[in-house]
């Protein structure tokens, strides 16, 4: 029988927001559900801290494959996706500043492969263990570019997480104590793609008025417009701030603001003193168990510093399977070079004197393979498959 509000309506009426809406199935073609940021971030760290366990050229080529492969596959056409290239660029200068230092300041390293005799400039007597000019050689050369290299890998892992993670989403899922920092964060990331942008501009329409955008009068001229452009946006957007209420603080007993800063400096010297007995060979009986004691204290910290930044999290972040899945493929890279680092050092390690070309490991090569799992189980969104122009 249908009832009176249905006969009034014309049709049948339906009850809103019950059990069968809520656990009604996706419909079909719907986007899927993004990754959480977090994942994208703990992939990179797990694959920067594989990098910092060695120094072979081949295998830290291979992580780097790895992260551009994935990066190329699910980077979407957002403007903070194009970090990437800025982060590979600072990676290659990194790498050349390293060489140049070594050939301009020499190294520690002997070798007897002379490549170039640069002009040596005699010092003095304070000075002494600095040396300008001298023998170049391939064997200092060789392992300036491997810790070069090691450098332009971890690089380039952090610029894969800033082109996969969206700014504003990993903001959402930072707690209440670092709520502030990530706001800021995020502002400095948001606003520098719109002073390029400025820049780019103003330079265009300098030179189709044909006057000249370089030199000190041309950066002078171009400068003070992005400068005055930047300043409106901040006095806007802090306007903006002010009117939804950010910086409020709820009050918060004494005793729980006391505990709060305890733990939070408590955690963080027993993170260092933990990676300091991690890093040396004293303290690894000792390292582990202070760095987990530190990290639970410190994240204790933030638990109840959070009181202070009240706050609705509307559409907090899903935590899925593929999460868990792209984490631990980050994790398990560092897990596995890690214990290659130990097991089999010399192949992590190669050495230049004397002078051998570096072979490619088996089983630490194998152990980079997970960090391409996620550009095969994350579901790509159909409207980000576009390369970003």
């Amino acid at each position: 029988m249908r009832s009176p509000r249905a006969r009034a309506g014309g049709g049948w009426s339906r009850p809103r927001g019950g059990a069968a809406d809520r656990h009604s199935p996706r419909p079909f073609g719907a986007r899927p559900a993004p990754l959480h940021p977090g994942a994208w971030w703990l992939w990179s760290l797990g694959l920067g801290t594989a990098a910092t366990r060695t120094t072979n050229p081949l295998l830290l080529g291979l992580l780097i494959a790895a992260a551009g492969y994935v990066v190329a596959t699910h980077r979407s056409s957002a403007p903070w996706a194009r970090s990437y290239a800025a982060f590979a660029k600072l990676a290659v200068a990194v790498l050349l500043i390293r060489l140049a230092f070594t050939v301009v300041l020499g190294s520690p390293i002997p070798g007897t492969h002379v490549l170039l005799t640069l002009p040596e400039v005699p010092l003095p007597h304070w000075a002494q263990g600095i040396q300008l000019g001298g023998e170049v050689t391939a064997e200092a050369l060789l392992f300036a570019g491997y810790n070069g290299l090691k450098l332009a890998a971890l690089l380039i892992c952090v610029g894969a997480a800033n082109a996969l993670a969206s700014p504003a989403r990993l903001l959402k899922s930072l707690p209440g104590a670092l709520y502030e920092t990530g706001v800021a964060v995020v502002v400095a990331l948001t606003f520098a793609p719109h002073l390029i942008a400025d820049v780019q501009r103003l330079r265009a329409a300098r030179r189709l008025r044909g006057r000249p955008d370089r030199g000190v009068r041309g950066l002078l001229q171009v400068g003070l417009p992005v400068l005055e452009g930047a300043l409106e946006r901040s006095v806007a957007l802090a306007a903006a701030m002010d009117a939804r209420g950010y910086g409020r603080t709820a009050a918060v007993p004494a005793r729980v603001r006391r505990t709060t800063s305890a733990l939070t400096l408590g955690g963080l010297l027993g993170v260092c003193a933990g990676t300091y007995g991690l890093l040396t060979a004293e303290g690894g009986t000792y390292g582990l168990p202070v760095l987990g004691a530190g990290v639970v204290a410190a994240l204790a910290g933030l638990r109840l510093g959070g009181r202070r930044t009240p706050r609705t999290r509307y559409r907090p972040e899903p935590w899925g399977v593929h999460a868990w899945l792209v984490a631990g493929s980050g994790a398990v890279v560092a897990a596995l070079l890690a214990l290659a680092s130990v097991r089999a050092p010399d192949a992590l390690h190669p050495g230049v004197v004397p002078l051998v070309a570096p072979t490619l490991p088996l089983w630490p090569a194998a152990a980079v393979l997970p960090a391409l799992l996620p550009a095969f189980i994350v579901p790509k969104d159909p409207q980000d498959s576009k390369e970003p122009s």
